[in-house]
């Protein structure tokens, strides 16, 4: 399986100066491309292809003196670019086919150098781990790196990225095996909130940390300061870093916090449910900014890979099932009930259930029986096939493509 490793990178005057050089270049390089397909599409054009772009927009814009500047910064920056835009330009075309499993894919669009994420990749043809602890990278240098952990293996390519608060990063794409834990007794059920962030089917609550609204009142002087300031002027950039930076510490506090809560998880039990959220419509919602400072997604996004790298299933009940109108006592369905109703009683059975609790088990239900009804088949199967859906990257941000109205299951096959 494929893990991403992040690390902080802390480049002097000299060696920013060239990354930003080859941020721009590779930006330059991709709008120059995209330019050209869109012009041939709008005019009927056949599509270009990717060895035609290279020669003209990378081998021969060099020689050019509007682009000259191309040739300051590695060859392999240029064409990673171009192969990135494929990659762009075919999960669009396998949207549109319905290939492609999740949301649409909007169509590629052009890069902004006022945009607030930079980056550049690399394969190990442009860079290389020193003895001394630093990273060398072709045409800018030794960059220092502060190492939080060791790397478990060589990595095969390395993306440098550069933060709306000026930070520097290392990410290092590393081919690992699975570390798998020891057999576990027990499996749960999650049950996502915002009173509490989760809920486990046996009973445990885990409460909302609520970074961003613990962090409001020094945001709004922040960014009250940012309005005053001119636009264009330099005290305006450096206000803007400042807000930049206090919202980059509470990604960061969240961040690491999602990761502590779901390494436990993980670790805690052999089974993982969790209900698949409409994280995008509620986002519309007068609960928007709770919803997006909970992080759901980037938190169950951790449980799946995180279960895939020890050896533990996880599976996604589709958000149609209805976990809070059904008695997890004896399964009659109660009917919906108001967000306001946190206890009820069944008409049943007479079994008084705590809403979230109550979710939460039938959560654990139903994903039993989904692991159960697809279990012969999954045995059976042939083990490329298991191998395929185990290739599970961590990112940085985790970021990944859920599957719209259909159950996911993640795990090592055979065990």
């Amino acid at each position: 399986m494929q893990l991403r490793y992040n690390y902080r990178a802390y480049p002097d005057a000299t060696q920013r100066r060239a990354l930003a050089s080859a941020f721009g270049c590779a930006r330059v390089v991709w709008n120059d491309c995209l330019r050209d397909r869109k012009e041939a599409h709008a005019a009927g054009l056949p599509y270009v292809k990717s060895a035609e772009l290279s020669r003209l927009r990378i081998t021969q814009a060099k020689r050019t003196a509007e682009r000259a500047w191309l040739a300051d910064v590695s060859a392999v920056v240029l064409q990673q670019s171009l192969r990135d835009l494929d990659a762009a330009c075919k999960n669009f075309f396998d949207s549109l086919k319905g290939k492609r499993q999740g949301r649409k894919v909007g169509p590629s669009r052009y890069k902004s150098k006022k945009g607030t994420r930079q980056s550049i990749r690399l394969n190990t043809n442009a860079f290389s781990l020193q003895e001394n602890g630093t990273v060398y990278v072709a045409k800018v240098g030794n960059l220092n790196v502060t190492w939080s952990r060791r790397l478990p293996a060589a990595p095969t390519s390395l993306t440098i990225t550069k933060d709306s608060s000026g930070r520097y990063f290392l990410s290092f794409v590393v081919d690992t095996e699975p570390d798998i834990l020891p057999q576990a007794e027990t499996d749960t059920g999650i049950d996502l909130g915002l009173s509490a962030f989760a809920v486990l089917s046996d009973g445990r609550k885990i409460d909302s940390p609520r970074f961003l609204r613990r962090a409001e009142k020094k945001l709004k002087r922040l960014q009250r300061a940012l309005s005053r300031k001119a636009r264009g002027s330099k005290n305006r950039a450096k206000a803007r870093i400042k807000v930049a930076r206090q919202h980059a510490k509470v990604a960061d506090r969240r961040r690491d916090w999602h990761h502590k809560a779901s390494t436990q998880i993980i670790r805690d039990n052999q089974a993982v449910y969790v209900e698949d959220l409409a994280v995008s419509g509620l986002g519309r919602t007068r609960l928007a900014k709770s919803v997006h400072d909970a992080g759901w997604s980037a938190f169950v996004g951790m449980l799946q890979y995180k279960a895939v790298k020890h050896g533990r299933t996880f599976a996604t009940v589709d958000r149609a099932f209805p976990s809070s109108q059904v008695c997890s006592a004896c399964g009659f369905r109660d009917g919906p009930k108001p967000l306001h109703i946190r206890k009820w009683t069944c008409g049943e059975c007479g079994t008084m259930h705590d809403r979230d609790h109550n979710a939460a088990r039938n959560v654990l239900f139903e994903g039993r029986r989904i692991v159960a009804a697809g279990r012969a088949e999954t045995l059976n199967a042939l083990w490329s096939a298991g191998e395929t859906r185990t290739k599970v990257p961590a990112q940085r941000v985790e970021a990944g493509s859920p599957r719209k109205g259909q159950t996911t299951q993640a795990g090592i096959p055979g065990l």
